[in-house]
């Protein structure tokens, strides 16, 4: 598997975030995770102006993956563009 750039915003109630995060870490995916609704006020505030653009209903989870925005828990997308069979 390529090398990628993951980064996954989270809140730690969601249920298909937590979906996400097992089926990450079921496939050896390297990631950075925030969940959100854990982070300080001013936290909140850079992570809502950093995907307001890419999310703007700001729907969870938010993943990141190099260059691509996948919002919702979309097996069939997460795999293609991590490159997973």
């Amino acid at each position: 598997m390529a090398d990628h750039k993951v980064k996954l915003y989270a809140l730690s109630t969601c249920g298909h975030c937590r979906n996400l995060k097992r089926f990450l870490d079921d496939n050896a995916v390297v990631y950075d995770v925030e969940d959100v609704d854990l982070c300080s006020p001013e936290r909140k505030q850079e992570i809502i102006a950093e995907i307001k653009d890419v999310n703007p209903r700001m729907g969870f989870p938010t993943l990141f993956v190099d260059d691509k925005v996948i919002v919702g828990f979309k097996e069939d997308e997460v795999r293609e563009a991590l490159g997973l069979k």
